[in-house]
């Protein structure tokens, strides 16, 4: 059995609201008296994408468990590669592949470099395909969903060009759930026949249209996804608020 807590959409932007919203999340997590696997974060790290908001996510970002991290439509990739990766600050999508125990979490970026809508871009897709063609049990894993959500605001700048991603994710039987954020609402759907799972806000939460006229809350707590994949390779996913 694999727990992987999935939260998302931290938007450090240099005050301390950011900065303590997530570190009640991380908190939380590391206070947990049972083991997590990893801690995986969806993007939209930084709100502006400068060097001091990576800076203070990887101050605040931390825990006694393993955690991955993958870029949002506000974040910079160069920036982001840098200072949370280690690495060179070039314009390429940063992919990445991590394993855990058994599982394979193919970090895919999704963000278009000046755009708020997502899509995966043919060098990616090719990545992919290959990460899924080693036959490990896996995670796929962007910031955009790939689906509507039936929020207008968050719909029209979804993912966009899914049949692609579909066409890859159809030619493998390995992969056990898609994962992303950008919403700011915890949410289940299905894609290509897979699991989706949406990781709530941790800077904000969206509200729905049978809920609210706002679209935007930040009074509401950050939350958290626990995803549990069994030995048989299905997926149950737990939402948490964190108070």
């Amino acid at each position: 059995m694999t727990v992987i807590a999935h939260l998302s959409d931290t938007h450090f932007d240099g005050g301390p609201r950011a900065a303590g919203r997530v570190r009640r999340v991380m908190d939380y997590l590391d206070g947990l008296p049972g083991r997590l696997d990893a801690v995986l974060v969806t993007g939209d790290i930084a709100d502006h994408g400068l060097t001091s908001e990576y800076e203070a996510a990887r101050e605040h970002l931390t825990s006694k468990f393993p955690v991955l991290l993958l870029p949002g439509n506000h974040d910079d990739r160069g920036n982001f590669r840098r200072v949370l990766l280690g690495g060179s600050a070039g314009p390429e999508p940063v992919n990445q592949v991590e394993k855990v125990g058994d599982v394979v979490f193919a970090l895919c970026d999704s963000s278009i470099p000046g755009r708020d809508d997502g899509l995966l871009d043919d060098d990616t897709l090719t990545w992919l395909d290959g990460v899924l063609g080693e036959g490990a049990p896996t995670f796929v894993c962007f910031h955009h969903p790939p689906v509507t959500l039936h929020q207008s605001m968050i719909d029209g700048i979804r993912q966009f060009g899914e049949d692609r991603l579909a066409e890859v994710l159809l030619r493998h039987d390995n992969v056990v759930g898609v994962l992303c954020g950008h919403a700011h609402t915890g949410a289940a759907s299905t894609f290509a026949g897979i699991p989706l799972r949406v990781a709530p806000g941790v800077a904000s939460t969206l509200l729905l249209p049978w809920e609210s006229d706002r679209v935007i809350d930040l009074d509401l707590p950050p939350a958290v996804a626990f995803h549990v994949l069994s030995d048989d390779r299905r997926l149950t996913t737990h939402y948490r608020v964190v108070a």
